[in-house]
């Protein structure tokens, strides 16, 4: 679970799914009842008397998963030591147990589950899952098959098996929930086991700026006011008339516990990514290429703007689409497609559900002239190349970096992060796009690579003589060495504005 102070993405949940007719017999154990049923539980004025009915017919499809992850890590105590290098076991490695515990519901009587990526994909880039289980409420528990999942969304979908049919639930519209509406989550929170709250939807479709200055595909969620904490992950969220309407993801918090602002991500956006997911099929995004920045009331003012909305552009990544186009930093987009943009519909949110290669209309406002452009929408790159073009050379080099790329054997053995280098970073780092390398995004202080001037923005041209051009390339040059039983390995390095330079780095 992340946590970030402001919206503390305390990150619980994340993912919706779809009702799906399964086929299978009358006889098919249903957690929920009929819509005419449901609708008598509950008046429509007022609160209702009381929840246990309705957490009695939902409560058996919500699932308790637990996930084993083995992590390697270097067996040296003396790491960062004057002794450091003096013993025997120096990059040694090892390996450790890891866990993580979280929420999901079944969605067919044959056994998909839905939870959070983030509850089953190790967060540790040196750790690999090993073992995924799902226990429902009587306390069975099943060895869960990862049938797909989807970083962008938070969103992955497991498979368990068994004789008989398991009970499951369906998926409303989430587009019709309102403000005030009744509604209860169902979770793990805290390792508890099946926990039940209640509360009503504080906002729809509320932005969060969670995703950061580039905008996230799916940033507008249900707000709610139900308790939702740690293990809350990937927990449902349901209406009155036992429909699950969102899917729990994140919580606004100062101290990491519950102080009633929660957010599940709303069903009739997860429900096409569940679909593909268990048909197997590509998730593809639309993309533009541009870091963002809503226009506040501040931004109206400055730019002139008689109305506060749109998407004030920060920069534009080079070769994208936005580029091909004509868009520059400084130009506010109003429109997308004739669909306006506002903190309801974001500019990245109404491109990513357009399919790549879709010539539309962009109405913008440059230099305080109004006017419209033709663009071509692109690829949506994944989240881990996302980062990596948000890498600044000039930040501290102890910042928060992009995602690391590869298995993390560069970390483990030089203790440096690397990344590809992207048209934007060769930008910042003064080369050619295509001059080759990796670039390091962060440095152990510790490590023999810091120690001889590696640090954010050097340049590692080639390995032992050979030239790289991607992080595996590097990678496989590591383990080249480590397999001849060598200490240390040749690295050709740049540091910006400097002269390329060989230095030998010794293996942790």
């Amino acid at each position: 679970m992340r946590y970030s102070y402001g919206i503390t993405a305390a990150l619980l949940a994340g993912g919706a799914t779809l009702s799906l007719i399964t086929g299978f017999p009358a006889g098919a154990q249903v957690a929920q009842n009929d819509a005419g049923q449901m609708s008598n539980m509950v008046p429509r004025a007022g609160a209702p008397a009381s929840f246990a009915d309705l957490t009695q017919q939902l409560q058996p499809a919500v699932v308790n998963i637990s996930t084993r992850q083995r992590v390697t890590v270097t067996n040296n105590p003396f790491a960062g030591t004057p002794f450091e290098g003096m013993f025997g076991n120096q990059g040694q490695q090892t390996t450790r147990e890891a866990q993580s515990l979280g929420s999901g519901f079944l969605i067919t009587a044959d056994g998909y589950v839905v939870t959070n990526n983030h509850v089953i994909s190790p967060p540790d880039t040196n750790a690999e899952l090993e073992e995924v289980t799902v226990t429902l409420p009587d306390g069975t528990e099943y060895q869960a098959e990862v049938v797909g999942n989807d970083a962008a969304s938070d969103l992955a979908v497991l498979k368990i098996q068994r004789s008989e049919p398991f009970p499951f639930v369906q998926f409303g519209d989430s587009k019709t929930a309102r403000v005030g509406d009744w509604v209860i989550a169902i979770g793990n929170p805290f390792g508890l086991g099946g926990t039940v709250t209640s509360g009503i939807v504080s906002a729809v479709l509320r932005s969060t700026g969670m995703t950061g200055p580039s905008g996230g595909a799916y940033d507008r969620y249900i707000q709610t006011d139900a308790s939702i904490n740690r293990g809350n992950s990937g927990g449902p969220l349901f209406d009155m008339q036992g429909n699950v309407i969102g899917i729990n993801n994140a919580i606004f918090s100062p101290s990491g516990g519950s102080v009633g602002i929660g957010f599940a991500i709303p069903a009739e956006i997860a429900s096409p990514i569940v679909q593909k997911l268990i048909a197997g099929e590509e998730i593809v995004r639309g993309y533009l290429g541009v870091q963002i920045q809503p226009v506040t009331e501040d931004f109206a003012d400055a730019l002139g703007l008689t109305v506060n909305r749109g998407e004030f552009i920060q920069s534009v990544v080079p070769g994208e689409p936005a580029d091909q186009a004509g868009l520059r930093s400084g130009d506010v987009v109003l429109s997308v497609n004739g669909q306006e943009v506002t903190p309801d519909q974001s500019l990245s949110y109404l491109v990513a559900n357009i399919a790549p290669g879709t010539r539309v209309p962009l109405e913008i406002i440059r230099d305080g002239s109004r006017s419209t452009v033709q663009a071509t929408v692109g690829r949506r790159p994944s989240e881990e190349e996302l980062q990596a073009q948000q890498f600044n050379v000039d930040e501290d080099p102890q910042a928060e970096t992009p995602a690391p790329q590869g298995d993390g054997l560069a970390a483990q053995a030089l203790g440096v992060q690397v990344i590809g280098i992207t048209p934007q970073i060769a930008r910042q780092l003064g080369v050619a796009p295509d001059s080759g390398g990796v670039v390091v995004a962060q440095a152990d202080p510790n490590s023999d690579a810091a120690r001889k001037g590696l640090g954010r923005g050097t340049i590692i041209e080639s390995a032992n003589g050979t030239q790289l051009s991607s992080v595996a390339d590097l990678e496989a040059a590591i383990r080249a060495v480590q397999g001849e039983g060598r200490q240390a390995i040749l690295l050709r390095v740049r540091a910006r504005g400097g002269p390329t330079v060989s230095i030998p780095v010794r293996l942790r």
